[in-house]
């Protein structure tokens, strides 16, 4: 008999927001991207919520056109190592690239943050995007989008290998025998592959989930086949409940194809829910967000997906320009979703700018028409939950105390927290250590 299923939520917290503009609104704290107060609360309210995880995504390359809260933000790991120090069961989840980093170190890392949060780490892996970050790791060139996805495969090939290189009862610590570990479930690795060479074995110890859960955000085709392959959850985004539906049951079939379960994957689009106790109410603090973008703003906005491509040297009021080549090393799936809905619908680059810059939510409405919107995704397999992207501060409160207690009384969401590890909460299968699974395979098994 199948369980049923159970929404999953998780929250980006993002200091002063993820546009160009909102960080000017007098709710928001301006120093946020960098104020441990302030995440502290963020995430406090999330766990308050019964939330799977809080989410810290990161980047490498920033210009002066850049997003306010990349100028000036904490580094993933650190944050997310302070935090697990205040709370208790919410999962977190921090991006670091696989391109412009070493698979010993980040296996490190995050096998530290799990040990640090007693089995609540999670790594959402990028390739990242921007060809600037070469320019930032004494690289000539930004490799190309299909080589990024080669080496995160074995990157992960990698690190997964290198956090088995402990078995789960390895450290003995007897003090009358003077056995600190047993030498015979200690493993090297010897990894040799085409971009990596590493020997191990690491230097830390599985955790209670056994290894960080492992999150990925491509939906590009090489993005897709990687989570496929690897990932426990994928982190993505949708204009429609369709185009949510066909990735889902496209991530999902693919993931069969490589001998796993449909439920060993769990498909988060992010969302960004505006509540209000009135349709009014909602609407306003839609305007109020939107009414800060300037054009101009919009622009630099839309330039960050190509490459930091400058838009200002077309005519506002024309036709989206052709732009050959531009943005296909980079935000590969979304750069191909702008070009396309701004031929098939006759879009000016005012209007694909400020589309861009000023989305409106689909998830717009009263606590009521939010939970109809989740519930309608959810049980239309488009989603198993949502990544709740609050622009301004009292977002995730208002989705909390708002949105979640209707969850709830309708059965879709919990009311306690069911395990206090991040695979238990997502129902994601714990890894069993490969040398384990080997050793019990080639013992003799009884008649």
């Amino acid at each position: 008999m199948t369980a049923k299923r159970s929404l999953k939520f998780g929250a980006i917290v993002h200091g002063v927001g993820g546009s160009m503009t909102t960080w000017r609104h007098p709710d928001v704290q301006a120093d946020a991207s960098v104020s441990f107060d302030f995440y502290k609360r963020q995430t406090l309210k999330a766990e308050e919520g019964k939330f799977d995880l809080v989410f810290i995504a990161d980047g490498l390359y920033i210009t002066e056109k850049s997003i306010p809260h990349f100028l000036n933000r904490f580094e993933p790991i650190s944050i997310l190592s302070a935090l697990a120090a205040i709370t208790s069961n919410i999962g977190l989840v921090g991006t670091l690239s696989t391109s412009y980093s070493d698979p010993f170190t980040v296996a490190r890392q995050f096998g530290s943050l799990d040990l640090i949060s007693d089995g609540r780490a999670g790594w959402n892996v990028v390739t990242s995007p921007l060809e600037g970050s070469a320019k930032n790791y004494s690289k000539s060139n930004h490799p190309t989008h299909p080589e990024r996805y080669r080496i995160a495969t074995e990157y992960l090939q990698v690190t997964k290998g290198l956090w088995d290189s402990w078995e789960d009862d390895a450290f003995v610590r007897d003090k009358e025998s003077g056995v600190f570990f047993d030498s015979s479930k200690l493993h090297t690795l010897n990894h040799e592959g085409e971009f990596f060479s590493v020997q191990g074995p690491l230097n830390i110890a599985r955790s209670r989930q056994g290894q960080p859960v492992i999150f990925q955000a491509g939906s590009s085709e090489d993005g897709k086949t990687l989570a496929a392959q690897e990932a426990d959850a994928v982190f993505t985004g949708h204009d429609t409940i369709e185009e949510a539906q066909a990735f889902y049951k496209d991530v999902k079939t693919r993931a069969a194809s490589y001998g796993r379960k449909p439920e060993d994957i769990v498909i988060l689009p992010g969302i960004n829910p505006i509540v209000g106790r009135t349709e009014e109410e909602a609407e306003r603090k839609y305007e109020e967000i939107a009414n800060l973008v300037t054009i101009e703003k919009a622009l630099d906005y839309l330039g960050r997906f190509f490459e930091h491509h400058d838009f200002s040297q077309y005519p506002l009021d024309e036709p989206f320009p052709e732009l050959h080549g531009i943005g296909s090393n980079s935000f590969r799936s979304g750069t191909d979703k702008i070009k396309q809905n701004a031929k098939e619908q006759g879009l000016t680059l005012r209007e694909v700018a400020l589309r861009a810059a000023t989305p409106k939510s689909k998830f717009i409405g009263t606590p009521e028409q939010v939970a109809d919107k989740v519930q309608e995704w959810f049980e239309a397999e488009a989603a198993d939950g949502f990544i709740i992207a609050s622009e301004l501060p009292s977002g995730l409160s208002d989705f909390v105390e708002l949105v979640v207690p209707i969850l709830q009384e309708r059965g879709l969401y919990r009311t306690e927290y069911e395990h206090d590890t991040l695979r238990g909460n997502l129902g994601v299968q714990i890894p069993a250590n490969r040398y384990t699974v080997a050793r019990q395979q080639a013992e003799p098994q009884p008649n």
